[in-house]
């Protein structure tokens, strides 16, 4: 029994480094309407929490607007790219 839940363990440990970051970068001709336009549109955010990461992103030159495993981030990055906007998978 004992064996088991090490390996639950183990296997809950590499879910989580499975995850990964949606991090989105400043940028000098998206308005921060549009930005927190998007972040509600593709990202699914509420108002309130793509308002703040569009203020983060502005101040701290960038911020994880989403995180999930590769398979998850993969069309929500490339929708935010369409969309012009700089973001990497970290």
């Amino acid at each position: 029994m004992v064996k088991e839940k090490v390996s639950e363990s183990n296997d809950s440990d590499q879910l989580k480094s499975d995850l990964k970051n949606l991090v989105l970068f400043n940028d000098d001709f998206n308005t921060f309407d549009f930005v927190i336009d998007t972040l509600i549109d593709v990202c699914d955010h509420e108002p309130q929490q793509a308002e703040q990461c569009a203020i983060i992103t502005h101040y701290k030159g960038k911020c994880v607007v989403k995180t999930g495993d590769i398979y998850e981030l993969k069309p929500v990055y490339k929708e935010l790219s369409n969309r012009n906007l700089t973001v990497e998978i970290k």
